[in-house]
């Protein structure tokens, strides 16, 4: 299989596949830190979901997107994701993880930095902070594996919203 797709961006993942899988080995790895800690898929979802949004990485939000929706995840949390501080629908503990993952991400002075570790030994447990630094960390490496390979999203047929049950009550015969 060619490593380089039409646009001629080498595809990294596929042109060093034992690079790749190692990096798919610490994401193994850190499921399983992350699970240990007791964060549950859809904290873990979130941070990679927060990350990605930060990265503008279109592969991986398509990825994540989905599996926090099979996972249980509203689509109405996803939808105020970039807006989870004023949102006023996250947990104290799932603001002090994306508030890690966002510190994490973009690296901002020491000063900010001591504020966002300070919120989180709040709510978190050490356990916690580091699986959810880790996570944050393993979401940033995929991002740029997709960003710099410019890895397509594909495309998905639109499917009609279904009308409600009530809607159909009282919309009636034709």
């Amino acid at each position: 299989m060619s490593t380089t797709p039409p646009g001629g961006r080498v595809w990294i993942d596929r042109q060093s596949p034992q690079a790749y899988q190692a990096l798919r080995e610490t994401a193994k790895t850190v499921r399983e830190t992350a699970r240990a800690a007791g964060l549950d898929r859809t904290l873990v979802e979130l941070v990679n979901i927060r990350v990605s949004q930060i990265n503008g990485c279109a592969s991986c939000l398509h990825l994540h997107v989905r599996a926090a929706l099979r996972g249980g995840e509203t689509t109405q949390r996803l939808a105020v994701l970039p807006a989870w501080r004023d949102a006023g629908l996250f947990t104290d503990r799932e603001r002090a993880a994306l508030a890690l993952a966002e510190s994490v991400t973009v690296l901002p002075d020491a000063r900010v930095q001591d504020q966002d570790y300070a919120e989180a030994t709040a709510h978190l447990t050490a356990e916690e902070i580091s699986a959810v630094a880790w996570v944050a960390l393993t979401m940033n490496a995929f991002n740029r594996v997709s960003i710099v390979s410019r890895h397509p999203v594909p495309l998905q047929k639109a499917t009609a919203p279904r009308p409600s049950r009530a809607a159909t009550a009282q919309e009636g015969p034709a």
